[in-house]
């Protein structure tokens, strides 16, 4: 595992926050972080294809696609020491190591040749990440910049809960509050934005009444998520 200069207030937030809970975090995410399994679906990842994951955390979505995509490399960064420790036991435990090299990290600002000696990748995706990095558009941008010519970027995060009642938005969000989670209601616009600037494809699906948002920047032959 290769290591950067990390901003330390919000690396020393997030061990904070993992420290016990990454030992629980798969059991408990999987009723509330809807739409995973679909991005890791929609990848669509070419033969002999490089992937990457911004905010890996235990490498539970890493370890998914790599079984889905069987031939393809897969990289992983994460702020957080505690997670990759997790991730790094998985990778073992699932016989990925030769396949899955992961890395500590700012998502906002990182060097893919320095951390994993890559100019791009084919695919790179975001899993509930945004919503808990300070200035995350910088790692929408980041992303972009760190794509192969004709990859593509996949993102899933919590929406709006557009459709959902008024009192299961103020209750999820509470919630959320207590793990520094802060959904981005200009998320859509800002990937917008950057496509337009980009020249690239957008795409963008709502997800369980907007529980969770969905969207894909890439070649203007992507089909919808």
């Amino acid at each position: 595992m290769s290591t950067t200069e990390l901003p330390a207030s919000h690396a020393e937030l997030m061990d904070g926050v993992y420290r016990w809970q990454r030992h629980i975090y798969d059991l408990t995410r999987k009723y509330y972080l809807l739409g995973r399994d679909r991005l890791i679906s929609g990848l669509d990842v070419p033969v002999g294809g490089t992937v990457l994951e911004l905010g890996c955390g235990t490498g539970r979505n890493i370890i998914l696609a790599a079984r889905r995509y069987p031939d393809a490399r897969f990289f992983g960064l994460d702020i957080s020491a505690e997670m990759l420790e997790t991730a790094s036991t998985a990778m073992v435990r699932e016989a990925l190591v030769d396949r899955v090299t992961l890395a500590q990290g700012d998502a906002t600002a990182f060097d893919a040749k320095v951390l994993f000696g890559r100019n791009g990748f084919d695919r790179i995706f975001v899993s509930y990440s945004l919503s808990m990095i300070p200035g995350w558009e910088k790692t929408v941008s980041a992303a972009l910049a760190a794509l192969s010519p004709n990859g593509s970027l996949h993102i899933v995060d919590f929406g709006q809960q557009e459709g959902l009642a008024y009192w299961f938005r103020a209750l999820l969000r509470g919630w959320l509050r207590k793990f520094h989670v802060t959904p981005r209601e200009s998320l859509r616009e800002v990937l917008e934005s950057e496509s337009r600037r980009t020249g690239a494809s957008f795409r963008f699906r709502t997800l369980y009444r907007g529980y969770a948002w969905l969207a894909v920047i890439g070649p203007r032959t992507l089909t919808s998520p």
